[in-house]
């Protein structure tokens, strides 16, 4: 069952024990220590992140390895992909970031 909530404009949908983010255009810190604390009851997070808003994915997904999570958590696998906008043939980037946390 897909539960969905929405923590400071970011959606999350819990998959057993990972929880999918949705990466937007919000202040990147504030975004890191809401996602650390989502890591607090799960040990996998994915953030995904399209067009103009993959550079807070990667800023985010830094900020949790290298900072504050430096030793416990680790990026298991990073999938970039481009997809077509709906009937305009224009394409967008898409990034996935799969945090684990040890």
């Amino acid at each position: 069952m897909d539960e969905r909530t929405e923590p400071r404009g970011q959606e999350q949908t819990e998959k057993s024990d990972a929880a999918i983010i949705q990466i937007g255009n919000y202040p990147v810190i504030e975004s890191a220590v809401e996602i650390l604390t989502i890591l607090g009851n799960r040990k996998k997070v994915i953030l995904r992140s399209k067009g103009h808003n993959i550079p807070n994915a990667v800023a985010i997904a830094n900020i949790i390895t290298e900072k504050l999570l430096k030793g416990n958590s680790h990026v298991q696998k990073i999938n970039l992909d481009t997809v077509s906008a709906a009937g305009i043939g224009d394409m967008t980037s898409t990034i996935e970031i799969i945090l684990i946390k040890n």
